[in-house]
């Protein structure tokens, strides 16, 4: 399928929201803006935290153990989104009974807004990937998997706009190519879109059409392949395109201490990032605006 075709079938209905209902209509604000992201990736069914004797992550993780830093950060800066980059599941037997239900409906009551789609979410099948999105609260973005002709067609959006104190935020999400990765009985009819192409003509409606204030990527595309050059990445994604402001990254299990700053094809920043896996990090992104226009940024990574 044509990828224009398949954005304008797609896109088609999708809406944007404000935090907690609020419309950006007829809202009053300062011109002095401060929006905190919070993101993870890869955490792979790992709801309890590691136990004591583990040699790396001792004690670290678990939901528990992240709903309380969230908290934390909200009751700080409300004005937050918190953000997921795929592979939520598979990796510990609450995925082997549960099949997915588990981490949505935890996720949901973490708050989450959106998340992209990993290839470990289709181990189990498209089929039941599908049952469980009725468990997730929260938006699955995806612009690259056309799933036409698919159980999954309809349940997914290409972007979705947020609105978070008076700031308009636009979130796009992009998949590994599934071929070579996951038994194709398990994806089906689904096709790859190729990223570039697909991110490209998105952020230009997001940022043209749309007028977002702030873009940002959920990538499950991986961070770097240094014995592949060829392979799309998210460095490659950054350099490869302009408007993005935002990559938060997964599928590489990459353990970033802050975030790295990638010059686009119009040599302007894009700030990537990535929180290693398991759910042993929580990475946080804030953004300070003036009229609307971003002025500055801090960002890291916590350990939960």
């Amino acid at each position: 399928m044509n990828r224009r075709i398949f954005l304008k079938n797609s896109i088609a209905g999708t809406t944007f929201i404000g935090l907690n209902g609020l419309a950006l209509s007829g809202f009053e604000s300062s011109s002095h803006k401060h929006i905190t992201i919070l993101h993870t990736n890869d955490v792979h069914s790992h709801i309890d935290p590691f136990p004591e004797n583990h040699p790396k992550f001792a004690s670290r993780g678990g939901i528990v153990n992240r709903a309380s830093l969230i908290e934390r950060i909200r009751n700080e800066n409300p004005n937050l989104l918190l953000l997921d980059a795929g592979d939520s599941f598979q990796g510990t037997p609450y995925f082997n009974f549960y099949g997915g239900e588990l981490e949505f409906t935890l996720m949901s009551k973490l708050g989450y807004n959106a998340s992209t789609i990993g290839n470990h979410e289709f181990d189990n099948g498209i089929d039941e990937l599908a049952s469980q999105i009725q468990h997730a609260k929260f938006d699955l973005i995806n612009c690259n998997y056309d799933f036409s002709n698919t159980i999954m067609e309809g349940l997914t959006k290409p972007y979705k706009i947020y609105i978070v104190d008076g700031i308009k935020i636009g979130v796009l999400g992009v998949g590994v190519e599934l071929k070579g990765l996951v038994d194709a009985k398990m994806y089906k009819e689904t096709q790859y879109i190729d990223p570039v192409e697909v991110v490209s003509d998105v952020v230009k409606k997001l940022k043209n059409e749309e007028k977002c204030n702030l873009i940002i990527v959920l990538s499950h595309l991986g961070y770097n392949y240094s014995n592949e050059p060829n392979k799309i990445s998210d460095l490659k994604l950054a350099a490869a395109t302009q408007d993005i402001d935002l990559i938060i990254g997964g599928h590489t299990h990459t353990f970033l201490e802050k975030p790295v700053i990638v010059k686009n094809k119009r040599n302007q920043d894009v700030i990537v990032n990535q929180v290693g896996c398991f759910g042993v990090q929580l990475g946080r992104i804030d953004f300070y605006l003036e009229q609307t226009k971003i002025k500055d940024f801090k960002g890291k990574s916590i350990e939960v």
